[in-house]
């Protein structure tokens, strides 16, 4: 079991770092001078520019810049902003609480959403369980920002129950909240339907299984069947996929958070995108497969102390 474990967090360091000389590679590859973009097209003289990429770090070689990013990485400092001369730590950090609260309000709803879709879905099949799956075909094909655009339309124009931009965060949680219920609502919408589609046919599996069919001749209630034999031996996929929908909302913010005017980290990244601002561009891109790579590794984790068959597999390698 400790080897298992071990290799799962091995893989997780590995993974971090194959993915952080990708980021910095990627950055380095793409075309044109952020130089441009950091002085707004402002005339300089070659000394000017040259002292300036030195300062800035700009004709690094590919290994000597990626070990000094790294290290500065590992000691928690990612360097200062090229566009907005302060810290990335500082830039992030103030709009770090606003994505937070936004991602897991999203979470919240769309796994609620989801998994009743999913249940519904799968022990009434038939009329209901059509229903389920168009409703669920929409969530999946539509795009967040079709979403944010009538939800605005509807909800902030034409009946001016919520605000179409702004986070509120100056405001405190409950003003937070209620700014952020649109966007939350937005990520929900394109997010649910591939938990109830994934979560109906783990139900689906334990419904027809030889056990629950035992439980059933036997005259063991329907609500008991559900609770201790389908819900929980479905819990496996269902939380690693929670795992993957923390961190895809995490990444769906940047283009959520530009519709709704929300100052975040997604809205963050969009802007520093444009501006070539390489370091904050780099931090907030590993900071997502940070956190795509630890939900991961936190959800396989947990599997045993949930599933005593995937324990049982751990315990033979």
């Amino acid at each position: 079991m400790l080897r298992w474990i071990g290799s799962r967090l091995l893989a997780a360091v590995v993974a971090m770092l194959i993915a952080s000389i990708i980021i910095y590679g990627s950055l380095k590859l793409v075309p044109g001078d952020p130089l441009a973009a950091i002085t707004s097209g402002r005339r300089l003289s070659p000394e000017q520019r040259a002292t300036l990429r030195e300062t800035l770090g700009l004709d690094e070689g590919f290994v000597t810049g990626y070990l000094r990013w790294l290290g500065g990485v590992l000691h928690g400092d990612f360097g200062q902003s090229l566009v907005y001369g302060s810290s990335v730590n500082d830039l992030i950090a103030s709009r770090l609480p606003t994505t937070i609260t936004l991602v897991i309000y999203a979470a919240i709803l769309a796994l609620v959403v989801g998994l009743v879709i999913a249940l519904v879905s799968a022990t009434r099949p038939g009329v209901l369980d059509r229903i389920g799956l168009v409703v669920t075909s929409v969530s999946i094909a539509t795009p967040s920002f079709v979403v944010a655009l009538i939800l605005i339309g509807v909800f902030s124009v034409q009946l001016q129950l919520f605000p179409a931009t702004g986070s509120g965060a100056d405001g405190g949680l409950a003003d937070m909240v209620y700014h952020l219920t649109l966007p939350a609502i937005t990520l929900a919408i394109v997010t649910f339907g591939l938990i109830a589609r994934v979560s109906r046919a783990a139900f689906r599996e334990e419904l027809d299984s030889e056990h629950v069919e035992v439980a059933r001749s036997r005259g063991v209630a329907s609500g008991n069947i559900l609770r201790k034999h389908v819900i929980r031996n479905s819990l496996g996929p269902i939380m690693t996929l929670t795992a993957l929908l923390i961190a895809s909302l995490f990444i769906g913010t940047a283009v959520v958070e530009s519709a709704f005017g929300v100052d975040g980290v997604g809205a963050l990244l969009v802007t520093t995108i444009g501006r070539r601002d390489f370091p904050v561009v780099q931090a907030i891109s590993l900071m997502s497969v940070a956190l795509f790579v630890l939900t991961s590794t936190l959800a396989d984790l947990a599997l045993p102390l949930i599933d005593p068959r995937v324990r049982a597999v751990g315990a033979l390698t």
